[in-house]
């Protein structure tokens, strides 16, 4: 089964096509280092709950859109040997800022525990 790191963070709404041109450039590393898969998604349908939900969790604003992504490998090992790889390139160089705020982004590595269709 394959294994998925998710992130779930706060992008401004007004930067959306920079985060786009950021993904088109830095995402195809992750396929280079042995992902198979990577997918953005710009929030559209993210209701406010009343316990707990997305924008609460990254402390989104009133002017920042909830971002869901991850990124699929086929196994830990892969994604281990990939990510140590991506956080050692040179096109990660802090000189490179991230379009939105780190230090709210939730992230995690997850094992597969079903996969359903294709």
């Amino acid at each position: 089964m394959p294994y998925i790191d998710g992130f779930v963070i706060a992008v401004p709404t007004a930067n959306r096509q920079t985060f786009l041109e950021h993904a088109r450039r830095f995402d195809p590393c992750f396929i280079e280092f042995g992902a198979t898969r990577v997918i953005e998604a710009w929030g559209d349908d993210v209701p406010a709950g009343k316990v707990t939900d997305f924008a609460r969790a990254v402390k989104a604003g009133p002017d920042e859109t909830v971002v869901f992504s991850w990124i699929e490998w086929p196994d830990k090992a892969t994604r281990d040997a990939g990510m140590k790889k991506m956080m050692e390139d040179p096109r990660m160089d802090p000189s490179n800022p991230m379009p939105f705020d780190g230090k709210r982004m939730i992230f995690g590595g997850f094992d597969c525990l079903l996969e359903l269709g294709s």
